[in-house]
């Protein structure tokens, strides 16, 4: 029955809250933020028209406290709840006690939720529907000696993974059976303290595979479509760091293959709203079903700029009711990278600091998603995402070099940053050529991403920072074991600059 929807509390924080609140607000719909003590005066509450506290700074405090989220709703008389990405939105419970509080929940059935949520369930029943998965032993209990038969019964290389959850947490690649113990007890424990749940099981770990997911959307009506795929192969510790749609190797007939399965993915599952079906395509064109996120992804932009679709606006229609529109011709191409606050040249730490400087010049074919602004505070209490970058182009080199080109001209500073490796990424030749696979960034950079010289430019910077009076603040940032300033160091001072090689730099 169809239900209008007049205000939406969006349960979450930073960038997706800011995405969602634009559509919301171009749809003439109220906005309810929700933050915790760090998100005070985050970007997100000032993008809503109301704004409700809920905790400390520990999520679990605040943003998965499942009671205080429901009574924010309540005082401001919400009638729908977002949950965004990450945090409640793949929580079953949480689905069913919105729905149960006589709220319009934005998002899948609880019970299309629960069927996708165990990765060990998702593949029994995607093998029940006929969607090929990837070999593996998803019944061998939890005992060492028989997850270790298993993954004789495989063939090496393996790959350990945690049942439940995901963002690469509990997963472990095993090459050689002398491995194989610690990975199976270090998944576990990665799991259980993640998730709750220590459940581990074994995959065929394929070899330079690509990531290749097909975003799904389903009505009230039992109708379920895909919108195109997005290739996610540049990964670090499995976790995405450029998106692009479609595919630079999908041919017209593959592509309707891949999409043909996601589709019968979702009918399997009563699926309703944006879902995407995760796929592996190995070197050979085979593809195998690797998991479903049942919500919006991170990466949903790209797929709104081949399409036109905005999916927001269409999840909304969706929960109202309403039925899902033809569905659109692909046109263009579309590349997503993600900033994150972290040290490239030291392992990809986790940075924090403030925001001194975070600025796009306004491009042709440019998107910006952030839940940062200028002078915003980076803590370590949540993800260090600041913010995606998305460029549009009629063809892929064109959305590259758009993309390398907003790179180029985006000034952040005062945190240090992954900016500088990005232009690596997108500049250097392998990918260029769209020779992309999972293992891109470690076969490019085996030896990790080490820092330059610094340069005469960056010890002139030093000078004029030590002229303002900036000269400790650059030698603190710079802290090396020999206590000398480096070009990172200098620039962190006066704005950061992030010089960065290593074996696959371009």
């Amino acid at each position: 029955m169809a239900r209008k929807i007049t205000k939406v509390l969006i349960a979450n924080r930073g960038e997706i809250v800011v995405r969602i609140a634009a559509t919301l607000r171009a749809m003439g719909i109220g906005t309810v933020a929700v933050y915790s003590d760090a998100d005070r005066d985050a970007l997100h509450v000032r993008a809503c028209d109301e704004a409700v506290h809920v905790g400390p700074a520990p999520a679990r405090e605040s943003y998965l406290r499942v009671d205080a989220i429901l009574a924010a709703a309540k005082a401001t008389g919400a009638d729908a709840v977002h949950p965004g990405y990450g945090f409640l939105s793949e929580n079953e419970a949480f689905a069913a006690s919105v729905s149960a509080a006589g709220l319009v929940w934005i998002g899948p059935p609880p019970a299309a939720i629960r069927a996708m949520g165990s990765k060990i369930a998702a593949r029994q029943t995607m093998e029940a529907a006929g969607v090929p998965v990837v070999p593996g032993v998803h019944d061998a209990g939890q005992g060492i000696e028989a997850l270790v038969a298993a993954a004789e019964r495989i063939g090496f290389p393996v790959l350990v993974k945690a049942a439940a959850g995901g963002g690469g947490k509990g997963m472990r690649s095993v090459w050689s059976p002398d491995e194989l113990v610690e990975a199976i007890e270090g998944a576990q424990r990665e799991a259980k303290a993640s998730f709750g749940d220590g459940s581990v099981y074994l995959e065929k770990l394929l070899v330079k595979p690509r990531h290749v997911e097909i975003q799904i959307f389903g009505d009230q009506h039992g109708r379920v479509v895909h919108l195109g795929e997005r290739e996610c192969s540049i990964q670090r510790r499995h976790q995405k760091v450029i998106e692009e749609s479609p595919s630079p190797v999908l041919t017209p007939e593959l592509r309707a293959a891949m999409g043909a399965a996601a589709v019968k993915a979702g009918e399997a599952v009563g699926y309703v709203g944006a879902g995407t079906v995760e796929l592996m395509l190995d070197e050979r064109g085979g593809y195998y079903f690797l998991e479903m996120n049942t919500r919006l992804q991170v990466e949903h932009p790209v797929t709104e700029c081949v399409t036109g679709l905005d999916l927001v606006r269409l999840q909304v229609r969706v929960a109202e009711g309403e039925p899902l529109p033809p569905t659109p011709e692909l046109r263009g191409h579309a590349i997503e990278a993600r900033l994150y606050a972290e040290d490239p040249t030291q392992g990809f730490i986790p940075q924090v600091g403030r925001l001194l400087r975070f600025r796009l010049p306004a491009m042709p074919g440019v998107r910006l998603d952030t839940g940062f602004s200028e002078g915003d505070e980076v803590t370590v209490h949540y993800d260090p995402m600041l913010a995606k970058l998305i460029a549009w182009g009629e063809d892929r080199e064109h959305a590259r070099l758009r993309l390398l080109a907003a790179l180029g001209r985006w000034e952040v500073h005062g945190v240090v940053t992954n900016l500088e490796f990005l232009r690596m990424l997108v500049a250097h030749p392998s990918y260029a050529a769209g020779a992309t696979h999972t293992g891109f960034i470690a076969e490019h950079w085996p030896d990790g991403v080490v820092a330059v010289p610094p340069s005469d430019d960056a010890l002139m910077a030093l000078a004029v920072a030590e002229a303002l009076g900036l000269g400790a603040a650059a030698q603190a940032a710079a802290g090396n074991r020999e206590g000398r300033a480096s070009a990172v160091a200098v620039w962190q001072a006066v704005g950061t600059w992030r010089g960065v090689t290593g074996t696959g730099a371009p």
